[in-house]
């Protein structure tokens, strides 16, 4: 064989070890970047809470693209101020454990300055904004109201803090993925008061974490079985 024969073939098996190692490459990157990524993702956004469409699209503003769920989030914070600062201050008059009174005030110092902030957004991005809770919210306060002695605490608690664990996950998703900057500012002061509400009704001790769970039984006034709210 001829030495230009003996490097033509040398070189075809270089060639070929060189394409059966990037094809060895590409397999897994295939297996577990795509396949895998994709199921990953979309168990994500299944899990993430739905916003309501408005119907009128990503608009262009001042501060960047604001979309339908931009819009569902201003619009939830504003709602979730027009129950729990009603039910806040009811917290501050007929709680008879100090840390009940305690997370009362922490629910109207936090959400008198969110719903000052969430005005001011509104305003400017020119998002109509909810002048009243909703009639689930206002089942709630109805709920409270009725509420007598310690069954008023522990449902104060419970609808409370599954009301703000609910929140927690929009307020996250919407913080990572907002292109505006408005509504990203909101959401940051948004998660800093639910994390701190959070923080104080669990601290109050009377959070029944099984109740919290999706899959709870009907709710009636006992401790576990109270009704589960959502923002």
């Amino acid at each position: 064989m001829s030495r230009a024969s003996r490097q033509v073939i040398g070189t075809g098996v270089v060639i070929g070890a060189l394409a059966f190692t990037l094809v060895a490459l590409l397999i897994p990157v295939q297996k577990f970047g795509g396949k895998n990524a994709a199921t990953a993702a979309a168990a994500a956004s299944a899990k993430a809470p739905a916003a309501d469409d408005d119907g009128a699209g990503t608009l262009s503003t001042a501060f960047g693209p604001l979309s339908p769920q931009d819009r569902d989030f201003v619009r939830k914070v504003r709602l979730a101020g027009l129950w729990e600062l009603p039910a806040g201050r009811q917290a501050q008059q007929r709680g008879t454990r100090p840390a009940v009174r305690t997370a009362g005030e922490h629910l109207v110092e936090g959400h008198t300055e969110l719903d000052r902030r969430v005005l001011e957004v509104g305003e400017a991005l020119g998002i109509d904004l909810p002048d009243r809770p909703s009639d689930q919210q206002q089942g709630w306060l109805g709920q409270l109201d009725r509420a007598q002695g310690a069954e008023y605490e522990r449902l104060f608690v419970q609808l409370l803090r599954r009301a703000h664990g609910k929140v927690f996950a929009l307020v996250a998703q919407i913080r990572a993925q907002t292109r505006n900057s408005m509504v990203r500012k909101l959401a940051t002061d948004a998660n800093t008061t639910v994390l701190d509400h959070i923080s104080v009704l669990e601290a109050s001790g009377l959070v029944d974490f099984d109740g919290l769970a999706d899959a709870a039984p009907t709710p009636t006034p006992s401790p576990s079985q109270v009704p589960r709210p959502t923002k």
